[in-house]
């Protein structure tokens, strides 16, 4: 399946806002944004993308390009590689890689069988068949409801609780078919395990608390008039970028709208921007994405 990048003239457009510039894509995938900022930046510019998935990284390799270093690390490891104040722009794109949907033995799709793991990096850490099999009912419940937004948490968490006393969950279809079995609403738009699947890959990656570790490091390499370019696919990820960049004034009169007050540190120069109705169309994905614009001032 094609990868499209989403929102690609529209940040690029902010990002690349000098010609000579030091420039960071914190989130390669499958190198849409990266190889569009290559084209455009100038020959005395530079480009450094980060992706901690293996796959990411090789395809990454593949681009001989003067212009460019691939990094396999996470984006919450910035400052080991970049001294403060160095950087001119900054882009994350905080979606799930197509890729991971389309390719069943990563174990993110709900619709097709594949083992259940969820990892970004596989050569770290826990596939999520090794937390699930092994958490409590409240402990999946949790999880359920702060990740998820899931509102059938505790009948989903209970379910898979008594399932797997029966066979160990180890694959994809498992814990879908689980939670399509006792889900109230069955003819709903989008599939019952949306949200839980989301849920459980947030957790297995330690998503949230690696984009506030890393949303800090980026404020300490940007430069003056630096721009930071966020896309965000869901409202946790929305709400930590708008509440890093949240002005720090204190008691300000309620009349005066917030993006109208200075941060010390950041102006938000565009806010909710918001793919068009053709983007939409080639790219479904695309529909929830939202990008936010800040300045280094």
């Amino acid at each position: 399946m094609l990868h499209f990048p989403v929102l690609l003239e529209e940040s690029l457009n902010f990002l690349i806002h000098k010609n000579n510039g030091n420039f960071i894509d914190c989130t390669y995938g499958r190198g849409g944004h990266s190889k569009s900022i290559l084209k455009k930046i100038s020959n005395e510019s530079h480009l450094t993308s980060f992706d901690k998935d293996l796959e990411a990284f090789e395809d990454a390799l593949t681009i001989n390009d003067s212009k460019f270093t691939p990094i396999h690390d996470s984006f919450n490891r910035l400052q080991k590689y970049f001294k403060n104040r160095t950087v001119d722009g900054i882009f994350y794109d905080l979606g799930t890689c197509s890729t991971h949907f389309d390719d069943d033995s990563r174990g993110f799709s709900f619709r097709n069988n594949g083992p259940l793991d969820m990892r970004f990096n596989t050569t770290s850490g826990n596939p999520l068949s090794v937390w699930i099999n092994k958490a409590t009912q409240d402990e999946i419940m949790e999880i359920l409801y702060k990740y998820g937004d899931e509102k059938h948490a505790k009948l989903i968490s209970k379910s898979i609780i008594k399932k797997r006393e029966i066979k160990k969950l180890k694959t994809t279809k498992q814990l879908s078919s689980i939670i399509e079995e006792i889900y109230p609403e069955k003819r709903k738009k989008i599939h019952p395990a949306t949200k839980s699947f989301q849920a459980f890959r947030i957790l297995v990656n330690d998503e949230l608390n690696q984009l506030r570790e890393s949303l800090e490091q980026a404020s300490q390499i940007i430069k003056k008039d630096g721009i930071i370019v966020v896309i965000s696919f869901h409202s946790l990820e929305d709400n930590i970028v708008k509440n890093f960049f949240r002005p720090s004034i204190k008691n300000f009169p309620k009349d005066i709208p917030l993006n109208s007050i200075e941060n010390k540190d950041f102006k938000c120069i565009a806010k909710k921007i918001r793919p068009s109705k053709n983007e939409i169309e080639k790219n479904a994905r695309s529909r929830s994405a939202i990008m936010r614009v800040f300045k280094k001032i």
